[in-house]
C-alpha cells in the first residue's frame, strides 16, 4: 500500500491505549464470534484486541474442537516421547532439507544469553503441511516447505496429527479474521496471504524439574514467539509463565477446555507494536512429565508484512522495514536453532 494512502488513514483512539500490567490473562468465549450475528462477531473480536494490546495472551473457550481429537493428540504426543531414543532420531531435524522432524533435549535454546547449561529442558516434533516433491514451492526450494518426517511403528500417530492440524488450521484463519476486526480493517483482510499458511503443530515433552532451579536452563527459556500467532493446549501439568507490561511473571494455568492463545513477532511487526508479542517461559516445578501441543499459525511465505493500514500514520510512523513472511521466521529460526544457523551459512 502507498504512502499517499497510509497517509490518509488516521488511528482509532482504541488503537493507541496504554497497556494495562493483568494480573492474569484473559479468558474469552469465542463461541459468538463462531457462530453468531456480525455484532456478536465484532463484540468478541474487541475483547481479542484487547487482550492483544495489553498482555498479548488470551483464552479461548468455546472454540469448536473437540474434546476427542485433543486428547487424542496429547494420548500420541505422550506414545512418541515415551519411545526408543533410536526411533526418535529417525527422524532427527537435522536429516529434514526444510525444518520438520525430531529435536532433543535441548535441541532448541530459547534465551541463549541465559540458558547456559545445554539448552531448553524439552524435546519435541515438528510437523508441518505435508506437500510432495513435486509440488512448485517444493521443487522450487522454497524453506520450510516440504513433506514432513514420520514416524515409524505408531500406528494412528500420523492420521491423527493431521486431524488435529487441519482443524487448528481452520481454527486459526477465524482468529486472524478478528485480528482483522480488531484492527478496524475488513474482517477478510488477511485472506489474500492465507492461500497455503506456513503452519506448524509441534507436541512438546517437558521432563520435571527438582532442586533449586535458575535460568542457566529451565523448560523453555524466556521468549517470544516468531510468528503471528500461536494456539496452545496444554496439560494439567502447567508451568507456563507469561511477562504482563509491568514486567511481572504471571501464571497461566491450565484451564480445562481451553486454548492459551498468544501474538507472536511477525503480528507484532505487522501491527506496528500495537499488538503486544510478550515473552513467555515454562518451568515444569509439577513433579510430572509435562506435554504442550503448540500450533504455530504463519502467513503465506510471499505475505507483504508491511506496516498495516490502520496501525501508522504521521503521528505513528512505522517501526519495522518490510519483509515477507518466510524471510521474518527463517531469521527467527537461525537465532534458536544452531544446525539451522550453521547450514544457511
Amino acid at each position: 500500500m502507498g504512502a499517499e494512502t497510509r497517509a490518509e488513514t488516521s488511528l482509532d483512539p482504541a488503537l493507541l491505549a496504554e497497556r494495562i500490567p493483568l494480573e492474569a490473562v484473559p479468558v474469552i468465549d469465542l463461541e459468538s464470534f463462531l457462530a453468531g450475528t456480525p455484532s456478536e462477531r465484532t463484540r468478541v473480536a474487541r475483547q481479542i484486541g484487547e487482550a492483544c494490546r495489553n498482555i498479548g495472551f488470551f483464552y479461548i473457550v468455546n472454540h469448536g474442537v473437540p474434546a476427542e481429537l485433543r486428547a487424542a493428540v496429547f494420548a500420541e504426543a505422550k506414545r512418541f516421547f515415551d519411545g526408543p531414543l533410536e526411533r526418535k532420531l529417525q527422524i532427527d531435524i537435522e536429516r529434514s532439507a526444510c525444518h520438520r522432524g525430531y529435536f532433543k533435549l535441548g535441541g532448541e535454546n530459547l534465551d541463549p544469553a541465559k540458558q547456559t547449561q545445554g539448552g531448553d529442558l524439552k524435546e519435541g516434533i515438528k510437523i508441518g503441511r505435508d506437500l510432495p516433491g513435486d509440488h512448485p514451492l517444493v521443487a522450487a526450494g522454497t524453506p520450510l516447505h516440504g513433506p514432513n518426517q514420520w514416524p515409524g511403528g505408531l500406528p494412528g500417530f500420523q492420521e491423527t496429527l493431521q486431524s488435529y492440524f487441519d482443524r487448528l488450521n481452520d481454527l486459526g484463519r477465524q482468529l486472524m479474521q478478528a485480528f482483522a476486526l480488531a484492527l478496524e480493517l475488513p474482517e477478510d483482510h488477511f485472506e489474500r496471504d492465507l492461500d497455503l499458511p506456513m503452519a506448524t503443530v509441534g507436541p512438546l515433552h517437558y521432563p520435571p524439574q527438582q532442586g533449586r532451579i535458575s535460568e542457566a536452563q529451565i523448560g523453555a527459556g524466556a521468549h517470544t514467539d516468531f510468528g503471528c500467532l500461536t494456539i496452545l493446549a496444554q496439560d494439567e501439568a502447567g508451568g507456563l509463565q507469561v511477562r504482563n507490561a509491568a514486567g511481572q511473571w504471571i501464571d497461566a494455568p491450565f484451564i480445562a477446555d481451553s486454548f492459551v492463545v498468544n501474538i507472536g513477532d511477525m503480528m507484532a511487526r505487522w501491527t506496528n507494536d500495537i499488538f503486544a508479542s510478550t515473552q513467555h517461559r515454562v518451568i515444569n516445578r509439577s513433579g510430572r512429565e509435562r506435554y504442550s501441543i503448540p500450533f504455530f499459525f504463519d502467513p503465506d511465505h510471499d505475505a507483504d508484512v508491511s506496516c498495516l493500514p490502520t496501525c501508522c500514520g504521521p503521528d505513528r510512523p512505522a517501526r519495522y522495514p518490510p519483509t515477507t513472511g518466510l524471510e521474518h521466521l527463517l531469521e527467527m529460526i537461525n537465532a534458536t536453532f544452531d544446525y539451522h544457523r550453521e547450514r544457511a551459512s
